[in-house]
């Protein structure tokens, strides 16, 4: 039985996916949301790309699109397990966490765990 394990160049690319989606969350959330500074100058009518980037991403966060995205593409990665959607749901799992939706965040986190011991999919 063949598991569902990616090679050695997929995992290094999942490793750049997680940190870069890390990052700009940790980024968005503490250099942009979260700062008052910021806040106070793009509710005064500042229009620049941090203010336009900082209203989506509440927006987003606080319609939990991050945590339902993750899980709904972990649970189709679960059923049929792709490199592919491994990474969307893995970059949106660790925007999830960072951003407020860490409960469905994480739920889809521990499905892409148990979707590494699912069969591999027989090919074609």
């Amino acid at each position: 039985m063949k598991l569902f394990l990616p090679n050695a160049r997929a995992t290094n690319w999942f490793l750049i996916v997680g940190f870069c989606s890390i990052g700009y969350a940790l980024y968005m959330r503490y250099l942009a949301v979260e700062q008052s500074t910021v806040g106070l100058a793009c509710q005064a009518g500042l229009n620049t790309w941090l203010c336009v980037t900082r209203q989506v991403t509440i927006a987003l966060f606080t319609y939990s699109v991050f945590g339902w995205c993750a899980l709904i593409i972990a649970a189709l990665n679960l059923l049929r397990p792709s490199l592919l959607l491994f990474g969307a749901a893995l970059a949106a799992a660790c925007c999830g966490v960072v951003l407020y939706n860490t409960g469905l965040s994480s739920l889809a986190a521990g499905l892409l765990v148990v979707s590494l011991a699912r069969r591999a999919p027989e090919p074609d």
